[in-house]
């Protein structure tokens, strides 16, 4: 049984759909859950969501525009302001911007790069300041199957994420000595708002490719990434867990 009671977890891109599974497991085992994103309503409604769903927790919102360094920068210490120190950090934040590369401008390099790869390095530099003191931690990352596998048209969005598992391994080798542990949870295909809008030749495409001849749910993320961050987890660092239905065997 994953207990996470007196642990708090802070979610990014907690206003998207897996971002909010991710906030209501936290929530359900015990975690005080700071949940993070650009849409406050968004933000204020899933805390809204959460409180139904477990009166007892405790839950803080707060805004962040991961694109501005200074803003993702200061939001560890924020965070710590609400529930004092935090052991978990979840950066699950990401956007795509896709086209093939010969029509990519640099801006829609630069932003994926930036929101998907960078913001993550300065959230885990904030964190593990922290962290290495406590001699604890959790970090998961949100990678992506495709940061395995590539995907045309994503070259962007595939380098953010392939590139968050190179440096989950490099920052898991720093810090495992500190009782901290880095690790990354890489979806396949996930049935979201987004997914759920695809025309019917795409997702039956889609299916032919998974073995098991289903989407996964945002649930199968979050049950993830909360073994992870629990203690069930102390001896696994620097590792992807795929959830793909089998797609990608890696």
């Amino acid at each position: 049984m994953i207990n996470l009671k007196n642990k708090t977890a802070l979610v990014t891109g907690a206003s998207g759909g897996i971002g909010q599974a991710i906030a209501l497991k936290m929530a359900s085992l015990g975690a005080r859950v700071i949940i993070s994103g650009t849409r406050e309503q968004v933000l204020n409604d899933l805390m809204a969501k959460i409180k139904e769903a477990t009166p007892t927790a405790e839950v803080a919102v707060l805004t962040c525009n991961l694109s501005d360094a200074e803003s993702v920068n200061t939001l560890f210490d924020r965070a710590e302001e609400c529930f004092g120190s935090v052991q978990i950090l979840i950066n699950n934040a990401g956007i795509t911007k896709d086209t093939l590369l010969m029509r990519m401008k640099d801006d829609a390099w630069d932003d994926v790069i930036n929101i998907n790869l960078t913001s993550c390095f300065r959230l885990c530099r904030a964190a593990i300041k922290k962290m290495m003191r406590a001699r604890y931690g959790r970090i998961i990352n949100i990678s992506s199957v495709v940061g395995a596998t590539g995907n045309p048209g994503q070259t962007n969005y595939c380098a953010s994420k392939a590139g968050m598992v190179g440096f989950s391994k490099a920052l898991a080798l720093e810090v495992a000595s500190r009782g901290i542990t880095v690790n990354n949870v890489a979806p396949g295909f996930i049935e979201t708002d987004m997914t759920h809008g695809l025309p019917a030749a795409v997702k039956e495409k889609i299916l032919s490719s998974i073995p098991q001849n289903k989407m996964g749910s945002a649930n199968d993320v979050a049950d993830s990434v909360a073994f992870l961050a629990s203690d069930n987890a102390h001896y696994i660092t620097g590792q992807t867990l795929h959830v793909n239905g089998g797609m990608a065997m890696l």
